[in-house]
């Protein structure tokens, strides 16, 4: 923002009390006015109603570009606010600049995600009041309703507990101040190349008073945080490289320094950020309408359909998907009754005979042989782009499979170090309450359930579940004594293990293909409660390995 005042006024936006928000919204007004008076056509500048001015408008002067950003965010709040006085006054405020003659922006994209209809995800303003209360206390607590949020909704379960949460680690009491949490959220997401999260962190991290130096790479941040490069690097693509010694390193840096209360809050910022990356890729969430690649000051083509045309709502742009969808699903409705054949025989089969331990731990060897075969991606290894690189170091690091060329990682037997009986006790000690609120996240995700596959109802889909729990966590080298990895080859197909690997291991290589691909009879709100086991089961994946680490450390 032009003015440091500014930011009091949009603060004010997020307040629940009605006369609180009304006024604020008149000091935007009358700040947008008094920018967009000076300049209007015939005001020295040149009018952007003029074919070829647009280009103009970003660099012609420092002011044009303060006016343009208030513009943007009055254009998120009157889609994204759920508060309807705001929405409304937002839209008045925005039609009053353009009937001066002034450009105004309009969204890009078809809705929060790439991958799911708009028509199919919650509209802002038409929720119930259970929804409007998650809406509600999303954008009082973040300033803004975002994309992630919008399709989480699908679960509103999970959306309360994971907002709970994430709030807790970035904005309530805790070891780290609040600069440097926005700042490691930004390190974890750019091990992915999320730009989506590395940008909307960036606005975090300087809202809170960051160093804007900060942001032209890691090596101009604080060596403290410079130091945890390194951890961050391991945990995001090969967790189980995590040894004692890396922990040591962190806590006996003399001056730079990390207290274990310090380094347990930002071990669980960076494995929540990697995680959500990964949900970020694996439901094509799309930029923020105020984001870079939300928004275009673009007018409309009045010709043939041209990509504007699509991005602005155009009804053709659904023929197309409806069109390409059907083409996708003419084979016979098969392929649910085929799955819940199969969880009837494997259920039958458990009943009638029990597989010994050591079947057992021949099985987890062989999927987990088996899991290193399943590609990520047919797309080609990329760079990560300039913008996002510079926020972590050693960028041609990523995952690699735990047993290459012959080298061998012991497996993770879970009976000797869970989450339940270790990992918790260890981040509640050390950092009160976060514990409990990871936990109820882990649960949730991994209990929820409609009991419905698609079209059928009254389904117990536990045993389904677990298969996808398990051949994650399988991945992550990680095993359960009394579980028979068998059941996974019978339940998850490849396409699926390939959508799940790669939104897992690489999530920036998730295609819309790969996501229409796998369970193509199912609908979008159970792919996104997939997502919901694949981003938790990989969060206590990176949780268990760092955390064991800590733990033999102190002892």
């Amino acid at each position: 923002m032009a003015d440091r005042d500014g930011e009091a006024r949009w603060d004010g936006l997020c307040s629940r009390d009605a006369g609180s928000r009304d006024v604020a919204l008149e000091s935007i007004r009358q700040a947008v006015l008094k920018k967009s008076e000076a300049m209007a056509p015939g005001k020295d500048m040149s009018s952007p109603s003029v074919a070829g001015a647009e280009e103009l408008l970003p660099s012609a002067t420092s002011a044009q570009g303060g006016l343009n950003e208030m513009l943007t965010r009055l254009l998120m709040l009157s889609k994204r606010c759920p508060f309807r006085d705001v929405r409304e006054k937002a839209e008045v405020i925005l039609r009053t600049v353009q009937e001066l003659g002034i450009r105004i922006p309009r969204p890009l994209g078809q809705g929060p995600s790439r991958f799911i209809p708009e028509m199919e995800i919650i509209q802002v303003g038409s929720e119930d009041t259970q929804m409007h209360t998650l809406f509600a206390e999303s954008f009082t607590t973040l300033g803004r309703l975002d994309n992630i949020t919008l399709v989480m909704v699908f679960h509103p379960q999970y959306l309360e507990n994971f907002l709970k949460t994430q709030h807790y680690l970035l904005q309530m009491d805790g070891p780290l101040p609040l600069h440097y949490r926005h700042y490691i959220g930004i390190m974890a997401a750019a091990r992915h190349q999320c730009s989506y999260l590395v940008n909307l962190h960036v606005n975090d991290f300087l809202h809170v008073g960051g160093d804007p130096k900060w942001l032209n790479g890691l090596e101009c941040a604080p060596q403290k945080l410079q130091n945890l490069g390194e951890l961050n690097k391991i945990l995001a693509h090969r967790p189980w490289l995590i040894t004692k010694e890396h922990i040591e390193q962190l806590l006996k840096t003399e001056e730079h320094s990390w207290s274990l209360a310090e380094l347990i809050h930002a071990v669980v910022l960076l494995t929540h950020y990697h995680s959500l990356s990964s949900f970020t890729f694996g439901c094509g969430i799309n930029p923020e309408i105020h984001c870079d690649g939300g928004h275009t000051f673009r007018p409309p083509s009045v010709s043939d359909y041209c990509i504007c045309d699509i991005a602005n709502g155009n009804h053709g742009v659904y023929e197309t998907q409806d069109s390409i969808g059907s083409a996708a699903t003419t084979e016979p409705f098969c392929e649910v009754e085929a799955l819940m054949e199969k969880m009837k025989q494997l259920q039958e089969s458990r009943d009638d005979v029990k597989a010994s331990q050591e079947e057992k731990a021949t099985r987890f060897e062989k999927e987990k042989r088996e899991s290193m075969l399943v590609c990520c991606s047919e797309i080609e290894e990329s760079a990560p782009t300039k913008d996002v690189s510079r926020h972590f170091e050693d960028t041609s690091y990523g995952y690699k499979d735990f047993s290459r060329h012959g080298m061998h990682v012991p497996t993770f037997h879970v009976q000797d170090y869970s989450w339940e009986d270790h990992g918790y006790s260890l981040v509640n000690r050390l950092y009160p309450d976060v514990g409990q609120l990871i936990d109820e996240k882990f649960q949730i995700a991994y209990n929820l359930t409609y009991n419905t596959m698609a079209m059928h109802k009254d389904v117990d889909t536990s045993m389904l579940r677990r298969a996808i729990w398990n051949y994650i966590h399988c991945m992550f080298g990680i095993r359960y004594d009394d579980y028979d990895y068998g059941e996974i080859n019978q339940l998850l197909d490849r396409s699926f293990k390939v959508y799940i690997k790669t939104v897992v291991c690489a999530p920036e290589k998730t295609t819309h293909r790969m996501y229409d691909s796998f369970w193509r009879q199912f609908k979008h709100s159970e792919k996104v409660h997939v997502n919901l086991l694949l981003i938790e089961a990989r969060m206590q994946a990176e949780l268990l390995y760092a955390l064991r680490a800590i733990t033999r450390y102190m002892t």
